[in-house]
């Protein structure tokens, strides 16, 4: 376990990083322990409204919370080659059999690709269509790191500000460029019904072989690379989009591509604690914090914190015991998986063993199963036959539902 004084300390020294981009460790120092903020009379009736709304919600709606898909996994008569398929044609309208799905498995978001997307006006109609026909609002995410990935900057029917990637922002050495990014892409995202936004990447970029991560990047160094990251999702938050730091425990030092297969991170748990658990461990109160925000876990194996073969998406140790526990015992940080489709899940599990052993695990959202219906079902018949407490999802559903009280207009 990390001392809780250690952890005082980690989130003390973060916390300028957001203004001065420090690349220097600091000294670990006493701070003063702040008493615990008493909840505010607006944050109590928000909390009362989630729990009446809990108390309504069926079982089923429960566990659609918990999912994001893409919207062609609402089409059924697309098979999950052609959903998966990133290269082929995508559904771009929402029509009458994809919302009788969403009745079905009333899912908690949407995930648009590049594939769903062919100009301002139609992605801006599909958005407030899915919204309209879900009961409960929707996260409508995207992956728009600003780079190499941007699904809508970097679309032929888009005229949208461009950026070459995280590396050179995070080369300007000024977190203030990294927090204007932010905004930028925060402001085109929020005209086009987005609510999320799987960026900025809090990976630090440790290992000269690793090909999947590189410039999206900030930097190779840890400071830099919580400053930056920190300061674009201040800027993201700022135009109302929920940013998510990516890939915990850390993708910058694997060498593997977990689109593929299973990434490693051969990193002890303490240089872990000095490099690449940095950036997420930002301090979310006060002037300088990011406010709530998600944390996207990715499919590493990282032997020194759980055995040799898990991936940590589905580790309770590395979700539970490490992140929600160890590092940041006092956040409400809402926990995604990466995508349940990528090669990394797909070759050893089942989208039923995926989707039961994610949540096992901690996170809440689960990402992009590799089939919906029976990721969905096996959820629910776990819950029903009590391998998964309803007490364990009805903490999840709350915390997806606070989330979209900020964020999604619930």
């Amino acid at each position: 376990m990390i001392r809780q004084a250690s952890k005082r300390v980690l989130c003390a020294l973060l916390a300028p990083l957001l203004l001065c981009g420090c690349t220097q460790k600091g000294t670990e120092a006493e701070v003063q322990v702040q008493p615990t903020p008493q909840p505010t009379q607006a944050e109590s009736a928000s909390q009362d409204s989630v729990e009446q709304l809990l108390q309504k919600m069926t079982l089923r709606e429960k566990v659609g919370q918990l999912f994001i898909v893409r919207p062609d996994a609402l089409d059924p008569t697309l098979s999950q080659q052609q959903i998966d398929d990133e290269n082929g044609e995508g559904v771009t309208h929402l029509s009458d059999v994809m919302r009788q799905t969403l009745q079905t498995y009333p899912v908690g978001g949407i995930c648009q690709f590049g594939k769903n997307i062919t100009d301002p006006a139609q992605l801006t109609q599909f958005n407030a269509d899915l919204q309209a026909a879900s009961k409960i609002p929707l996260l409508i995410a995207v992956d728009e790191e600003g780079g190499a990935v941007a699904r809508l900057a970097n679309h032929p029917g888009f005229t949208l500000p461009q950026y070459d990637s995280a590396a050179a922002v995070g080369a300007t050495g000024d977190p203030e460029a990294a927090r204007q990014m932010g905004r930028t892409i925060g402001a085109y995202l929020r005209e086009y019904g987005f609510t999320m936004d799987f960026a900025p990447v809090a990976d630090v970029y440790t290992n000269p072989a690793n090909t999947v991560i590189g410039t999206r990047a900030f930097s190779q160094d840890a400071a830099t690379t919580a400053a930056m990251a920190g300061a674009m999702a201040q800027g993201l938050q700022e135009e109302g989009i929920l940013p998510t730091l990516k890939h915990f425990p850390g993708h910058g030092d694997t060498a593997e591509d977990s689109h593929s297969g299973l990434a490693y991170t051969q990193r002890t748990r303490e240089e872990m604690m000095d490099c690449e658990f940095l950036p997420f461990l930002l301090p979310t109160e006060g002037s300088d914090g990011i406010g709530p925000h998600a944390i996207m876990v990715g499919h590493i194996a990282a032997p020194a914190l759980s055995s040799e073969e898990e991936p940590a998406s589905l580790s309770y140790g590395v979700v539970t015991e490490l992140l929600r526990e160890d590092l940041l015992p006092e956040e409400d940080v809402l926990v995604i998986t990466d995508s349940l489709s990528m090669g990394a899940i797909t070759k050893t599990y089942t989208p039923e063993e995926a989707a039961v052993l994610a949540l096992q695990a901690g996170c809440d959202l689960l990402l992009m199963p590799q089939g919906l219906e029976a990721a969905f079902e096996a959820v629910w018949e776990a819950v029903q036959s009590g391998q998964i407490s309803e007490q364990r999802l009805d903490d999840s559903v709350a915390r997806i539902l606070r989330y979209k009280q900020q964020y999604a207009g619930l």
